[in-house]
């Protein structure tokens, strides 16, 4: 995980997503109170008026209030809504929240989302940039995406094609294994990413890989398309060594003996008979009867 391409790098979620959200865990919670208001009202049907409504608002406090804090603490943002819907709470600078953070953002639901039937919620998160409401703005929260498809990040996106060829001369033997696998992540993620964010990572990016090889990009080229370009490359040279052809990278094909000519078998006592008629010569046209 890097601070700016895991956490930053993640959609804030957008007003449709947290209202569904926010809709689940309000079913719930009214659930549980109601639940909890008929068992208190058979269990303190002998209290007077007084005791009964202390009750009353203490069940409140505790369900509709102290349950959502407690959930969000303790599952570090992630009420049963927001699991659901694939979201998140995380802190301004992408850590989890604490308890505080759970705290300022339960109080100010009550008066958000409660008593002003989530209006005032939905005005906020309308108007703020990356859709927060009140309760994220005074603890410093901030609800994002935590799921996103896999398929959209398999696949490195190809340089522009001016750029093909381009870095056919650069030395890449310097650039580490962590260096290029954190390349291949922002450029599968970089539609995802926040633009600003983005921007800045991937300047980032090509200035270390500029130290490792030595070589500045060209004039002109923005650092993302530099970074796509030098990733191509590296996987053209892959691609050269392991599909090589077989005149450059295969041995030599073994060399075939000579084939081993025996001498012809002779019988005793025949002699064999030359091509002119002679005694001498290795080749026998045939053998004598037997006696």
């Amino acid at each position: 995980m890097t601070g700016d391409a895991v956490v930053l790098g993640l959609q804030p979620a957008r007003l449709p997503s947290r209202a569904l959200a926010v809709l689940i865990d309000l079913v719930v919670v009214w659930a549980v109170y109601l639940l909890v208001m008929i068992g208190l009202a058979l269990a303190t049907a002998s209290l007077d008026e007084a005791a009964a409504t202390a009750v009353s608002i203490a069940s409140f406090l505790l369900v509709l209030v102290g349950a959502p804090i407690a959930v969000e603490t303790l599952s570090h943002g992630r009420s049963l809504g927001k699991l659901a819907c694939g979201l998140r709470v995380v802190r301004d600078d992408g850590g989890p929240i604490r308890f505080r953070h759970a705290l300022v953002r339960g109080a100010m639901g009550v008066v958000e989302i409660l008593m002003t039937f989530g209006v005032v919620a939905c005005i906020a998160s309308l108007v703020s940039e990356r859709g927060r409401r009140l309760g994220d703005v005074f603890a410093g929260t901030l609800v994002v995406r935590e799921r996103i498809p896999a398929a959209r990040a398999l696949v490195v996106p190809p340089p522009p094609p001016w750029l093909v060829g381009r870095f056919a001369g650069l030395d890449l033997s310097a650039v580490p294994e962590p260096l290029w696998l954190e390349i291949r992540q922002y450029l599968t993620r970089a539609r995802e990413l926040d633009p600003f964010v983005g921007r800045r990572l991937a300047e980032r990016l090509a200035d270390e890989l500029v130290a490792r090889t030595g070589t500045p990009p060209p004039p002109g080229v923005p650092a993302d398309a530099f970074l796509a370009g030098v990733v191509a490359e590296r996987q053209a040279r892959d691609s050269r060594r392991a599909f090589a052809p077989a005149a450059e990278g295969l041995p030599a094909a073994p060399a075939v003996a000579a084939p081993v000519v025996m001498p012809p078998v002779v019988p005793h006592g025949v002699p064999p008979v030359g091509p002119a008629g002679g005694e001498s010569g290795p080749r026998v046209t045939g053998f004598a009867p037997p006696a």
